[in-house]
């Protein structure tokens, strides 16, 4: 899908930078949480995919439920405002429960969470040859999805941290596996 690249910064680069150094610190890493809305939804607010996710960061409905109780906030999917505070919120949940020596392996990890489920990672983890290693062994170990579940999990973090992201750098902002 097309979208204006421009307006789309204009419009949601404030919200993502106010919430990702919320929870991240300064810098944030605007980049990627941009490049993670562009591959969730091509910054589609009313998008839905055919499994039932919703809005910019296509939460599905329970996730979306939690995560609002969770931060004491009714959850509204389909409205940009929650859908990046909840987004980047759920990053920095699975980011802190995702245990790998660099950073750059922990972001793909969390990701991989986030598309596929935290007990799923932890499974896949749990299975791989090496289980600190997420690019080079965990992310490839199928643990027990469907073939095409197992290559979309796989590919997941890759296009958001090194091609979506890409698109997003601007002068000081945090970037993630990339120089």
């Amino acid at each position: 899908m097309d979208f204006n690249q421009a307006y789309v910064e204009q419009l949601y680069r404030p919200l993502v930078y106010q919430h990702a150094a919320f929870y991240f610190g300064l810098p944030p890493p605007v980049p990627l949480v941009m490049g993670q809305m562009m591959q969730e939804s091509a910054f589609d607010t009313a998008a839905k995919s055919r499994t039932g996710a919703l809005g910019l960061m296509q939460f599905m409905p329970a996730t979306a439920k939690w995560a609002g109780e969770t931060m004491a906030i009714p959850a509204e999917p389909a409205d940009p405002a929650w859908a990046i505070r909840a987004g980047v919120w759920y990053d920095r949940f699975l980011f802190d429960r995702v245990r790998y020596p660099s950073d750059c392996d922990r972001w793909g990890a969390a990701l991989s969470a986030y598309n596929g489920g935290l007990g799923w990672h932890k499974k896949r983890q749990g299975k791989a040859p090496d289980p600190q290693d997420f690019w080079g062994s965990v992310r490839f170990v199928n643990p027990g999805i469907t073939a095409g579940n197992q290559v979309e999990n796989v590919t997941y973090p890759h296009r958001i941290i090194f091609k979506n992201q890409k698109q997003f750098v601007r002068p000081g902002d945090r970037k993630v596996c990339i120089q």
